[in-house]
């Protein structure tokens, strides 16, 4: 087993990599930019080595800067988390090139996957049904237009490298089409060095529904059941939950049997999820492999007991899985919510600042992965996600109420978080009832709004304000009093 990893990421998951690290006795490094000197994980780890300015390029992008802090800590191997290296393929063959184990797949099978036409391919060959779509990537509006004729509308451009919705457009009729490709093309090109795109019929009320693997070096490969990520905006997950509501028995064991088969015809290695798309039919598509750990992963935790990020660990030290698919069960149900530094009255648009009162919810059945506490100043170049809340309990609607009194216990003052519009998601009569698909919050929170006259809220911004530094007279500059929440928060009269 190895004696140190280095956990090249930041924010909530690399505290919760280090924190499995710690109960192993495995020693743990951090690396943080300039933004991070005062971050949680930073903090933390056993050793933290600084990595470069805020710039993610100059810093948790920069395999040199990485792979240098390897060799400075003695590391003898490195855990991308998710979101910057991790589906790095270059990353991934460099540190097999100079002897660090990547906690990951092999650098080939994160290639060949992360281009979604080669994986559109391999799944093809292998029985796994695919959307359909174009299984070419193109370049030029003849080479759409012909595509989309063969599709037909309405239909989905989607980036060949990448995901997390960058790149991505709905297109409804023919005169859109070139336009919105040559804006998919830019934003990909942008967010991933790469332009290309390619194009999938668009599945109207369809779910999104992932399954969760394991496979080890032998080939032995298992699945822990599925996660309900339909609750998105901007083609990004903010509510997860597991045993997804659309699913028999029947149709789970078939997803199961599908992901298992897709990990197998890839080549896969270590933990990875495997995304389809499920229609009103309760037919089901392949969508993509994420080769990484997923933001979601607590909800398969909470409900089969199982440390998925010690099963990486220890797949990449080179032991088997001793895990079969009938030790596998799952118990009860979980939700996720993640709570992002973010405003959701502007299109979820990022609410950076520092954190003036921060409060976790407790209580029995709550986990709340967290990288940020009172003070902490949330940076504008990054994914401005604080927190993953969890939830578990015996049945759906049970485990909605413990997530209902999760959410009005979670304080977060001194930027905007969307919990308000959380709480609406998770009390609305479609989200009770399973209603659950992709076009969730378009269909019924397109114009949301917080509700301004709770009078709890005035209470705490009265005590805020009460509580607030005042500035003394002849004080020095740095004591003048910040804006108290009446200035900041506005919306209250008296």
């Amino acid at each position: 087993m190895f004696k140190k990893i280095l956990i090249a990421n930041r924010g909530e998951i690399a505290v919760r990599i280090l924190r499995t690290c710690r109960e192993m006795g495995i020693a743990t490094v951090a690396v943080y930019s300039d933004a991070d000197r005062q971050a949680l994980h930073a903090l933390e780890a056993d050793e933290a080595v600084p990595i470069g300015p805020a710039e993610p390029s100059q810093s948790y992008l920069s395999i040199d800067r990485i792979v240098a802090a390897v060799r400075q800590t003695g590391a003898q191997a490195v855990h991308p988390g998710y979101g910057f290296l991790a589906e790095n393929a270059e990353f991934a063959a460099r540190c097999e090139r100079e002897g660090i184990v990547f906690i990951g797949p092999p650098a080939e099978v994160i290639r060949s996957l992360g281009d979604k036409i080669t994986a559109r391919q391999i799944m093809q060959k292998s029985g796994v049904p695919i959307i359909p779509g174009m299984l070419e990537a193109a370049h030029d509006p003849a080479a759409w237009a012909a595509g989309a004729e063969a599709i037909g509308f309405p239909l989905l451009i989607k980036a060949s490298a990448g995901g997390g919705g960058k790149g991505m457009r709905i297109v409804h009729a023919p005169a859109d089409l070139a336009e919105a490709c040559r804006a998919a093309s830019r934003e990909a090109a942008a967010a991933f060095g790469d332009g290309t795109v390619y194009l999938e019929k668009f599945l109207p009320k369809s779910r999104h529904v992932e399954i969760q693997i394991l496979a080890d070096h032998k080939g032995h490969t298992i699945h822990l059941f599925e996660r309900e990520c339909s609750i998105q905006r901007r083609h990004q997950k903010i509510i997860e939950e597991t045993p997804s509501p659309a699913l028999s028995p029947a149709l789970r064991a078939a997803m199961g049997r599908a992901a298992v088969a897709a990990a197998r015809a890839a080549g896969y290695v270590n933990a990875g999820t495997v995304e389809f798309i499920l229609d009103p039919e309760g037919r089901f598509y392949f969508l993509e492999v994420n080769t990484r750990l997923q933001v979601e992963h607590p909800i398969t935790e909470m409900i089969t007991g199982l440390d998925l990020v010690r099963h990486q660990i220890e797949i990449a030290a080179g032991r088997p899985l001793a895990l079969t698919q009938d030790d596998v069960c799952s118990r009860g149900h979980a939700i996720e919510c993640r709570i992002y530094a973010e405003d959701p009255q502007q299109n979820f648009m990022p609410s950076p600042g520092r954190i003036a009162f921060f409060q976790e919810p407790t209580g029995p059945g709550i986990r709340n992965d967290c990288g940020v506490y009172a003070g902490f100043e949330v940076p504008v170049e990054y994914d401005p996600i604080l927190s993953k809340l969890v939830v578990h309990a015996e049945t759906r609607e049970l485990a909605i109420r413990r997530m209902l009194r999760a959410l009005k216990s979670y304080a977060v003052l001194g930027v905007k978080t969307p919990i308000d519009f959380l709480l609406d998601v998770l009390a609305s009569a479609p989200f009770q009832a399973g209603e659950t698909y992709t076009d969730f919050i378009a269909s019924h929170f397109a114009d949301w709004g917080p509700d301004r006259q709770t009078l709890e809220l005035a209470a705490i911004a009265y005590v805020a304000d009460a509580m607030a530094p005042k500035a003394q007279p002849g004080g020095r500059p740095e004591q003048a009093a910040r804006p108290g929440p009446w200035q900041t928060l506005k919306h209250w009269r008296l």
